[in-house]
């Protein structure tokens, strides 16, 4: 690990003490009901972000093989968790075994390649070719549509625009060559977002976004949160290779994207009768709850970042 991550690791490590102490006050001090169930659900966010910056610290420490490797763990619990909770067919069993098996290890093994083209079709085109294919030999034509297309979305969804994280290793950005400060970059954006969103919710919320899907999501929360999230990306502009501005509106775009992630997989939860995804994160939700954000973030972060900045 280079000098610029270890300081900015310590940074991060600095901020989740500051962050874990003002929670145990508040777990001590707060006594209404509505209080101490807004200060645990801060503290199970601090704690979630505990784990992926201790998951994310190794995987820098350790180089790309390291990264690709926990990225691919990710989507494997992150798609298992969303077919765990959506139902499936026993005729779907091959186009399963296929998304597990195959094309999750094929995925990330052409990011390790370097082997872009292919990696931004593998998914979208030969996937969703094949998967159909396996299930309609079953010969079973009951929900054909419904049963297929949930497995393509949820292939799409867990390891093609979950890998466009680590695969911002494979941009070529001229006089630039710390991509793994890209994918920092990313994750800190995303997740500080979450947090803050959080925060200036349940500080200044009044006006929900979509209270059917998700009523903890204010406009004030977006707003403030993610306006805030954007300074900080702002402010990283240096281990990037925009200027202040451009890494403002990197973040910014990053926020959205990460919004919207955050409350479409909402709209599923709640179409399928769920609360969380699952219950990896003690407290807080499985996998995708926490990757939800990174979804729809990481692909339009990295297409952004090639297109304007890359060869």
């Amino acid at each position: 690990m280079n000098p610029v991550m270890i300081k900015l690791f310590g940074g991060v490590f600095v901020l989740l003490v500051a962050a874990s102490l003002i929670g145990w006050i508040l777990a001590h001090r707060v006594t209404s009901e509505d209080g101490r169930a807004t200060v645990d659900n801060l503290n199970a966010r601090i704690k979630a972000w505990w784990l992926m910056i201790g998951i994310f610290a190794v995987a820098f420490a350790f180089g790309k093989g390291v990264t690709l490797v926990l990225f691919a763990l990710t989507s494997f619990y992150a798609l298992r968790e969303f077919l765990s909770i959506s139902p499936t067919r026993p005729e779907d069993h091959r186009p399963v075994v296929a998304a597990f098996y195959l094309f999750i290890p094929l995925q990330y093994w052409l990011i390790w390649a370097d082997w872009p083209s292919l990696f931004a079709i593998l998914i979208p085109v030969w996937a969703f070719l094949l998967l159909p294919l396996l299930a309609v030999l079953q010969g079973e034509t009951k929900d054909f549509l419904a049963r297929t297309a949930r497995i393509q979305w949820a292939l799409m969804l867990t390891v093609f625009c979950i890998s466009h994280a680590p695969a911002l290793l494979l941009l070529d950005i001229p006089g630039f060559k710390e991509n793994f400060l890209l994918l920092f970059f990313l994750i800190t954006v995303v997740q500080l977002s979450d947090v803050l969103q959080y925060v200036f919710g349940k500080l200044f919320g009044q006006h929900k976004v979509a209270p059917r899907v998700s009523p903890a999501k204010t406009w004030e929360g977006l707003i403030g949160g993610g306006l805030s999230a954007a300074a900080v990306g702002a402010a990283l502009w240096w281990i990037t290779p925009f200027t202040p501005l451009q890494a403002g509106g990197m973040a910014l775009a990053i926020v959205f994207a990460g919004f919207a992630g955050g409350l479409v997989l909402s709209a599923v939860k709640r179409s399928l009768g769920a609360k969380d995804w699952g219950t990896m994160i003690e407290g807080h939700g499985g996998a995708l709850d926490r990757m939800d954000s990174v979804s729809f973030a990481a692909p339009v972060f990295f297409h952004l970042t090639n297109y304007f900045f890359g060869v």
